[in-house]
């Protein structure tokens, strides 16, 4: 019976942080949700505007750099104005974008407000985990960083179902017009604007990091906010934050310095970026529908497939939240690793070895369809139960107090320019290379990231921020 009060107490901790912890993850919904709209609408956008793949690759590919610039800026933005408002500006990016890639007059314009949400992408990619991790208890924080991930894909998949819902109202297709008088994959992006505005109101809602508070001076909120995240005393805790604040001031890039060109650290948290991208996963959230259609698929039938892709990736990531602080961060991604370049090398077989249609395409029927599918699927289950969640979990964590959102920032930065690398060049890959040898170089890359966990990343599980070197 004594325990009772205290164990209630951390009930009630444990289901604040949820809520906060998944109020902030809308942002990554929002990630999720206008990185893959695009998905359903790439085929109608080159057929409207009469493009060819240089221009749909970079309609898609160009919002990447947005986010890269908002990623990068995040640092000195959240250092100078904390975690919640760059999480309203965000909101407020959203919006715009969602609403302004419905109403494009060329090519351009609909480059130019996809820019604009990839601005708001970068930002709450990288201020979001940060945020999950200065407000959760170290021995809960994997699962709780994790929250970041599960609503990237359920942004995904919503985006995906959306898609697919309403191109089926429509007759079958993304530029027929829907309702008034305005083509599908125009309410594709307009679909956006409602979770973005729900975006906003719960940023006004959430407490400021403690750890933030605590580094401009407001320590009496601070101890408020870890009161109710710790349910215990926290005056201990205060004095450890201090302590590895106390020559934040002023961080900045300049900080992340060390031996060659940056500290070990940050090459480690580049590196994991940079992996996650050249394994080649966004190219089925980007391009899905287009490539199975290449492949012999109808069009409803390409964004089906999507939308079960996108289903297969909540589960995994389900699975994820339920492991990540039972077996740590490195084992996943081993697995992880493992699997994708098993199942990524057997997708390059299969693309390889097909015959062609006379648009040059992978004929892929029977069989050969079925295990491409299944396949296809194995790969987007190992990616979601590794690097999908683990990467913005050791994000969010590997760097210590003082260099953490600088760091971040750049980590992110990182991912999104790796992000595009990998989406603008995938149609002209396939059209000079195919994609056999397109497929093979993202197993190549997933081979490397084995290699690179096995050797360079270290576990993190159950270590306070504070404790991080």
């Amino acid at each position: 019976m004594v325990n009772g009060p205290m164990q209630e107490k951390q009930s009630a901790s444990v289901i604040f942080v949820l809520l906060i912890s998944a109020a902030a993850a809308l942002g990554g919904f929002l990630f999720g949700f206008d990185t893959a709209v695009i998905n359903g609408a790439v085929v109608a956008l080159g057929e409207h505007f009469n493009v060819g793949p240089v221009l749909v690759g970079m309609s898609v590919s160009l919002a990447l750099v947005g986010s890269a610039v908002g990623a990068l800026g995040s640092g000195a933005i959240s250092e100078r104005y904390g975690r919640v408002r760059p999480m309203l500006f965000a909101a407020l990016l959203f919006t715009a974008s969602g609403i302004g890639s419905g109403f494009p007059i060329t090519i351009w314009d609909f480059i130019l407000w996809r820019f604009v949400g990839g601005v708001g992408i970068g930002l709450a990619s990288a201020i979001t985990p940060a945020y999950i991790a200065e407000i959760s208890p170290a021995e809960l924080r994997g699962r709780f960083g994790s929250l970041q991930q599960l609503a990237i894909v359920t942004g995904i998949f919503v985006a995906m179902l959306s898609n697919y819902m309403l191109v089926k109202f429509a007759g079958g297709s993304a530029d027929m017009e829907l309702w008034m008088g305005a083509e599908t994959w125009r309410w594709m992006f307009w679909a956006e604007v409602p979770p973005a505005l729900l975006y906003g109101f719960a940023a006004l809602m959430i407490p400021e990091s403690p750890r933030y508070l605590i580094g401009t001076g407001r320590e009496r909120e601070a101890e408020s906010v870890l009161r109710r995240v710790l349910g215990e005393s926290v005056l201990e805790k205060i004095e450890e934050i201090k302590l590895t604040l106390k020559v934040e001031s002023g961080t900045s890039f300049a900080d992340l310095k060390g031996r060659y060109g940056l500290s070990p650290i940050i090459w480690v948290g580049l590196g994991l970026s940079v992996l996650q991208q050249f394994v080649g996963i966004n190219v089925i959230f980007y391009y899905g529908s287009m490539l199975w259609r290449s492949v012999g698929f109808t069009e409803e039938n390409s964004l089906w497939i999507t939308v079960v892709t996108g289903v297969v990736n909540i589960v995994t990531t389900l699975v994820a939240i339920a492991f990540i602080d039972r077996v740590g961060r490195k084992p996943l991604l081993l697995l992880g690793s493992a699997g994708m370049f098993v199942s990524l090398g057997l997708l390059a077989f299969l693309f390889a070895s097909a015959p062609l249609d006379a648009m040059g395409n992978p004929a892929l029927s029977g069989g050969a369809a079925t295990t491409a599918l299944i396949s296809a699927n194995v790969y987007v289950f190992c990616f979601g139960f590794s690097w999908g969640p683990v990467v913005w979990v050791l994000l969010g964590e590997m760097f210590n107090n003082r260099v953490r959102a600088s760091a971040l920032a750049l980590g992110a930065g990182a991912q999104w320019i790796a992000n595009f690398m990998v989406s603008a060049s995938f149609p002209s890959l396939v059209k000079w290379a195919g994609l056999g040898i397109t497929y093979s170089m993202y197993a190549f890359f997933a081979a490397i990231s084995f290699f690179f966990v096995m050797f360079v990343v270290n576990e993190t599980r159950g270590k306070e921020l504070e404790d991080m070197e």
